[in-house]
């Protein structure tokens, strides 16, 4: 069977057991942290903390996640490899852009037809993250991470969006896109895709499980694109009942191939600054990576969900996922 890159190297995909596709280990901004995070960022206690929740989350059953941490995010793949190598859980890790509007100024004037007129830099980069490694870490990226939030296409998310596409065509690697379920932006996500030839069974609809309109979901599945049912714990978003009820839903009309699980939580994010752990447990008391182990899954039983079904969700499509189309590489 073929393998795909951890942050610990290359593992087989039968190796992968129940995965968890969306959930981050850290969400920060360096230049938050390094200016403002005297009061709340202690990087031996947090790696400490990461190590611990990683630990717990495999005595639940759950071997590996996939991190869609890029740049925007936080990305800092040392402190993740100091991570990884205490704790059994694969952690995959992505390459690419999280901007909802318009694009770094280190990108907005290099490019084909601007002031340093150059091929598209963020290909060059994704596919270098991909093929030789981020920075001098030896870790390579095994997907690609862009964003669709805006019920507007900007031109700069258009064009993070197409070099994704290039960088796929490049090295077969499957992509992840934020998607907005109110904005129902997955339809915009598919489009750009499809003109630009991209395997649509290698793109997950991440956070599609957002909303609730069945003929939406269903209309991305008949494409061929995965569903991220992906942030059970953020009832702000949709309330879990409700993410169950649209599952047992889907599932019920022949969609589980179509879908799979987490919670796009975190160990830690500096959104809430020094108020984190208050802020968290108050707004969102099980936004946490044990969630679907310990509640969605019982809840999805109940609903009709069978254990085949939830292991085709949390086992069988991340491996298809990750495995190469033919002539391409994971």
């Amino acid at each position: 069977m073929a393998s795909v890159e951890t942050v610990r190297g290359p593992v087989d995909l039968g190796n992968l057991g129940r995965t968890l596709m969306h959930e981050h280990v850290f969400v920060l901004s360096t230049e938050h942290m390094q200016n403002y995070g005297s009061s709340w960022w202690d990087e031996q206690a947090r790696v400490a903390d990461a190590i611990a929740k990683l630990n717990s989350l495999h005595a639940k059953g759950i071997h590996t996640i996939v991190d869609p941490t890029v740049w925007g995010l936080g990305r800092y793949i040392p402190r993740i490899q100091r991570i990884a190598a205490q704790t059994p859980v694969n952690i995959i890790v992505a390459t690419g852009l999280y901007v909802h509007e318009e694009l770094p100024q280190q990108y907005a004037y290099r490019g084909p037809g601007l002031l340093l007129d150059i091929p598209e830099p963020m290909v060059t980069d994704f596919v270098r993250d991909i093929t030789e490694g981020i920075g001098d870490t030896g870790v390579k990226a095994a997907f690609l991470k862009c964003c669709m939030e805006t019920p507007e296409l900007t031109p700069g998310v258009e064009r993070i969006a197409r070099a994704v596409a290039r960088a796929h065509a490049e090295t077969g690697a499957p992509i992840t896109v934020h998607t907005s379920g109110p904005h129902q932006t997955g339809r915009t996500t598919v489009r750009i895709f499809t003109e630009e030839g991209v395997d649509l069974s290698k793109v997950m609809i991440g956070h599609a499980g957002d909303s609730n309109d069945l003929d939406y979901l269903t209309e991305l599945a008949d494409q061929g694109v995965l569903l991220g049912m992906d942030r059970f714990g953020l009832d702000l978003f949709n309330p879990g009942a409700e993410r169950v009820k649209t599952i047992a839903a889907l599932a019920a009309r022949g969609y589980a191939p179509s879908m799979v699980l987490a919670h796009d939580a975190n160990c830690f994010i500096d959104y809430f600054g020094a108020a984190h752990d208050a802020a968290r447990a108050a707004a969102a008391p099980n936004w946490h990576y044990e969630h679907i182990s310990d509640d969605v899954l019982p809840a999805l039983l109940e609903a009709g969900v069978t254990q085949a079904q939830l292991d085709t969700m949390l086992v069988e499509n991340p491996v298809r996922y990750f495995t190469p189309a033919k002539g391409g590489a994971a």
